[in-house]
């Protein structure tokens, strides 16, 4: 692939005091230029193409600078959905090894569970085990308790981390988020409040204390931004007044080119055919509506870019910026959720049960749902962008979050650390995934996996180290990468990808095929999973599919029919 570089692209928490016992990890305390500071920011529902250096318009000038001083990943996969890769983010385990293999509901099942299991490690755990501070700010969302008075095992102070602000549930209100905690104390938005500001608010502060403290620091940094509700300040809105006017089959070819003339794919990749529940621009009837969806997505985006800015010159005006390691990630590819999925939480007795508010904090009702001609944005909305734009967002792929096509699973991932990486602008090539962070990450900072926590014996680890990568191109032929999320499946080996569609009713009343078979696709030949070779290689498919099967039997995978799969 081409090999460019990326050239001149416009570029108080509460404070633990306990430590986890754990044994095996080899604990240093003495600062060294070799332990370097570790910053892990991840957006929510990011798509591959959105960031202005993966080829988007969106303006992204902090993030890309990222991407100039360091490297980006071209086939960095996460498991598809929020809490499955935040869990396997954290633990170094595939998802369901994890306990989060759907999302936070008990399913009964130990892969299931809705919780990080209690024998995991987390990275803050892990790394805060060898000798670093620890702090996170934003959205937790691997416990199935958000309640106080419940089982607070598994919030993010008793895992590890030192100080902690943000939520514990999946989305909610950028002016009024639910489940917000300051550590373990329940706290509520006031005034002039924005979650994307919050975040980056109680970041720059973090950083602002640890980095007085002299002993290297893991932040933290899980935005909400852009998942769903649509919330954005009206000036950033402005700013994309009128861009998105040509409609989504012309911005998708736009990006694609883009993307093909950065060297974010190949020369000769192939733009697929649109999603089936997907229609012409030309045959959409609220043309202005369906623009102001995307205004406002694209402000959230940049907002977001704003927050990595602030908390990378904060690293600098404390002299840690050369020393600190900075990745920027997103948890799965754009989501094509819409006002269905939305109403549909809108449950329960009172405020602090439901996802969405009944008010705003001044009083307003809170109008819930895509209606055409309702705007977005503001505090008295909650909708989304809906399937059409994030087919744009996830250009070249196929498919969104949730699914095991390329446009679920693969995501912008961009690392950056001082003079430590030399090719600037880089692009690395090898398939890597969101669990093979605690190998790595241990491996910058010099520390090992525990074999023991809380007096159980520890889940072996799954994820391998990246950490050669920033040398050097690094590739594995042999590795073996297995996925599955309600039903969808996947295994990817070396070139060859084996992906599975599950044969749900809610997919084919969204316009899906009902899908359930095997499908082969030559990665090296065909990026964008446009030819299915299933067919010319029946025994390769036989060997991938049994493969899977093992893979799925080890680590605690059920057959989601079986434990109620027609559900969200």
């Amino acid at each position: 692939m081409n090999t460019d570089k990326l050239g001149a692209l416009c570029l108080t928490g509460a404070v633990a005091t306990g430590a986890v016992a754990m044994t095996g990890c080899g604990a240093e305390k003495n600062r060294t230029a070799e332990r370097p500071n570790i910053v892990l920011i991840l957006a929510d529902d990011l798509g591959f193409s959105d960031l202005g250096c993966y080829g988007g318009e969106i303006r992204t000038p902090h993030i890309d600078s990222l991407a100039a001083a360091g490297l980006r990943y071209r086939q960095f996969y996460n498991t598809a959905r929020s809490c499955p890769s935040r869990a396997s983010l954290l633990t170094g385990l595939t998802p369901h090894l994890a306990g989060v293999g759907h999302m936070v509901a008990d399913r009964g099942y130990a892969g299931y569970r809705g919780t990080l299991a209690p024998n995991t490690v987390t990275l803050a755990e892990a790394l805060r085990g060898c000798g670093y501070q620890t702090a996170m700010s934003g959205k937790w969302h691997v416990t199935n308790n958000t309640d106080p008075a419940g089982d607070t095992s598994q919030w993010p102070v008793q895992r590890g981390f030192e100080r902690f602000y943000g939520t514990l549930s999946g989305h909610g209100s950028f002016w009024d988020p639910k489940c917000l905690y300051d550590g373990n104390t329940p706290v509520r938005a006031q005034g002039d409040y924005y979650y994307t500001e919050a975040i980056t608010d109680r970041a720059t502060r973090f950083v602002d204390e640890m980095a007085d403290a002299g002993e290297p620091f893991f932040l933290y940094v899980a935005y909400t931004a852009p998942h769903y509700p649509l919330h954005a300040r009206p000036e950033y809105i402005e700013k994309y007044r009128g861009r998105y006017a040509a409609g989504w089959d012309s911005l998708r070819v736009e990006r694609f080119e883009r993307m093909r003339a950065l060297g974010v794919i190949p020369p000769d990749a192939v733009l697929p055919e649109k999603d089936e529940q997907c229609y012409d621009w030309a045959d959409e009837p609220h043309k202005v509506w369906q623009q102001m969806r995307m205004e406002v997505y694209a402000a959230m985006v940049e907002q977001m870019d704003e927050g990595v800015g602030r908390i990378v010159e904060e690293l600098r005006r404390k002299g840690e910026l050369d020393n600190t390691l900075i990745v920027f990630l997103s948890d799965n590819g754009a989501s094509n959720e819409g006002h269905l999925h939305n109403t549909v939480e809108r449950t329960g007795k009172h405020w602090g049960d439901r996802m969405i508010p009944d008010s705003t904090l001044d009083g307003r009702t809170v109008h819930a749902g895509d209606i055409p001609g309702r705007a977005l944005g503001a505090a008295d909305t909650y909708g989304s962008y809906g399937p059409l734009w994030a087919h744009l967002s996830c250009t070249p792929f196929r498919r969104y979050k949730s699914w095991m096509h390329e446009g679920g699973i693969c995501a912008p991932m961009i690392v950056r650390w001082g003079d430590r990486i030399a090719d600037r602008g880089g692009w690395r090539d090898g398939a890597f995934t969101i669990a093979d962070f605690m190998p790595t990450l241990l491996d910058v900072a010099g520390g090992s996996y525990p074999d023991s926590i809380r007096g159980m014996k520890t889940v072996p680890i799954e994820g391998r180290s990246f950490a050669a990568s920033f040398d050097r191109e690094v590739t594995d032929t042999v590795r073996m990468l297995f996925w599955e999320h309600e039903g969808n499946r996947a295994v990817r080996r070396g070139r060859w990808k084996l992906v599975s569609e599950y044969p749900g009713s809610w997919r084919t009343l969204r316009g899906y095929p009902t899908g359930g078979a095997w499908e082969l696709y030559d990665l090296e030949t065909d990026r964008t999973e446009t030819r299915d070779v299933a067919a010319e290689h029946p025994a390769l498919v036989a060997e991938l599919a049994a493969a899977w099967q093992a893979w799925a039997a080890r680590a605690r995978v059920e057959d989601w029919a079986a434990i109620g799969g027609e559900k969200w």
